[in-house]
């Protein structure tokens, strides 16, 4: 059996897994067994949830694990990043009986998971090729902008972690350079792709349009959006339902800049095999996306515009892509490891 993991900031998703229904790692290869959430903030750790989750007697049947958890991986520790926990992969191990445990950024498992996602878990906005064993880019606008890279290695891709969405915002239009200068008299002389792509980005997004357009927020809208616990998911519902121009136009930024800078993320790996866009956010603003604007600002790249025109573009829409990627890990990292031994 396997373990996986996704450790967010807000809740923790642990599964067992039988990878004896198929080939290691392959797709269908993995059985679900065993699943549940547990809400972070009411443990102290994630030892404490694996206390509750499974019994010593139930982790003898374990040969590998894997978690996907939200914050920089080093040396196969983490501290994440909106939680006072540090995971170890060595003590968990320990605590698992000595099996192989390995962490895994967060976005790394999500890319790994979108590996084995059906097809129709895709959304696909440019029918493009995909080489076989081209590098894939995979971009996720969420709570923040995660940014990884898939990339072959001996007939397996590994998942290459990046800090890529703490990287400038590099505006391409008269209106963004606005926003440019809206956004550094807000936070300061940097301003990176997060802080537009990114739940809180789509907020400031709609400040910028408010501004620039220069009309009081109707009453009506100040009443839904005081109704909510989130101010950003109801900008972008009021934009999706049409019923005002400010948080349309907000939307439509926020959805030509996640645009350009996934073709920024392609032209950066030369992404024959693809590009693939996930994260919390993209599935719930899916008709935003599949009004054009995403592709011909992902397609507008000058000299590679026909090239990046050639690519598959799809947009995941699985939520559980990152623990099937943390599954995917565990049982084709350990097989691979077994494989070299033996």
């Amino acid at each position: 059996m396997i373990l996986a993991g996704d450790v967010g900031g807000t809740k923790t998703v642990l599964a067992v897994f039988d990878p004896s229904s198929g080939p290691l790692g392959g797709p269908g290869g993995l059985r679900l067994v065993r699943e549940q959430t547990f809400p972070c903030a009411e443990y102290p750790s994630l030892e404490a949830i694996l206390d509750q989750f499974i019994t010593p007697r139930q982790a003898e049947g374990l040969w590998a694990a894997a978690f996907g958890v939200a914050g920089p991986v080093d040396g196969n520790a983490s501290k994440i990043t909106n939680l006072p926990w540090t995971i170890d992969g060595k003590l968990l191990s320990k605590k698992l009986g000595g099996i192989r445990v390995d962490l895994l950024n967060d976005l790394q498992a999500w890319a790994l998971g979108s590996l084995v996602l059906p097809a129709d878990a895709f959304t696909v906005l440019q029918d493009g090729a995909r080489a076989a064993d081209g590098p894939i880019a995979v971009i996720a606008p969420g709570t923040g902008l995660g940014e990884a890279i898939l990339v072959a290695d001996n007939n397996r891709y590994r998942a290459l972690a990046s800090e890529g969405g703490h990287a400038d915002f590099a505006p391409t239009t008269d209106e963004e350079i606005e926003l440019l200068r809206f956004l550094r008299a807000r936070y300061g002389g940097h301003v990176s792709y997060e802080r537009v792509l990114s739940g809180d980005g789509i907020g400031d997004l709609y400040d910028f349009a408010r501004a620039q357009a220069g009309t009081p927020e109707p009453a009506w809208l100040a009443k839904e959006i005081a109704a909510t616990a989130d101010r950003n998911a109801a900008v972008s519902k009021t934009a999706l339902a049409g019923t005002d121009p400010v948080c349309v136009r907000a939307l439509e930024l926020f959805v030509e800049i996640l645009g350009a800078e996934a073709g920024n993320l392609a032209l950066r790996v030369m992404a024959t095999g693809g590009v693939v866009i996930g994260g919390g956010i993209p599935a719930k603003v899916l008709p935003a996306l599949q009004t054009g604007r995403l592709i011909a600002r992902l397609t507008d790249k000058g000299r590679f515009s026909a090239w990046a025109r050639s690519l598959s573009v799809r947009v995941a829409l699985d939520p559980r892509a990152a623990i099937l990627g943390a599954a995917h890990h565990a049982s084709t990292g350990t097989a691979a490891a077994l494989k070299t031994q033996g």
